[in-house]
């Protein structure tokens, strides 16, 4: 395959800024599920809940909110991490995301378009190879 050396370096920067930004797109969403978690178990909602049933349904909630989004976001960085060390796994781990990233409107779209069309490119695939 003839890859233009320019073309090879500006596809080798994209590849860095999708993986950073997945890095820390999934930091925030580990971040944001922690908040969640601390508004539900620390904020006085929990406290204020004179009803056992009720105590037990938010703390149920509480721990689904914080798994489900550190369990969202651990691929995201993952797959960030691996686009940085050029590892070939995490360009189909990434494609994977990225699809799934563009039910994500405004912002899951726009970052799912750029990773599918970043991923999907040959230059990428030989990058990644």
């Amino acid at each position: 395959m003839n890859i233009d050396k320019n073309s090879s370096n500006n596809m080798a920067q994209q590849l860095n800024i999708f993986g950073w930004i997945n890095i820390i797109f999934g930091i925030i969403g580990i971040l944001g599920g922690l908040c969640a978690g601390f508004i539900i178990f620390s904020s006085g909602l929990i406290a204020a809940t004179e009803e056992p049933e009720a105590l037990g349904i938010l703390t149920i909630v509480g721990t689904f909110v914080v798994g489900l989004v550190t369990l969202i976001s651990l691929p995201a960085i993952l797959g960030g991490w691996g686009l940085l060390r050029r590892k070939s796994w995490a360009r189909i781990l990434m494609i994977i995301l990225s699809a799934l990233n563009i039910l994500n409107i405004p912002i899951g779209t726009a970052i799912g378009a750029y990773g599918l069309w970043i991923l999907l490119n040959e230059e990428t695939k030989y990058l990644l190879e």
